[in-house]
């Protein structure tokens, strides 16, 4: 039992990463198409 919860916590922090990096993508997809629309650079 106790190398189930091990391997299961080792294993969850790739997923907790993946999902910190599809919203950090998708929040700068969608700043750069906010600033093309707009007409204007990012930084």
């Amino acid at each position: 039992m106790s190398e189930l919860l091990m391997g299961g916590y080792i294993l969850i922090w790739p997923v907790i990463s993946a999902i910190v990096l599809v919203v950090m993508l998708s929040a700068i997809v969608k700043d750069v198409r906010k600033a093309k629309r707009e007409n204007r650079d990012i930084v």
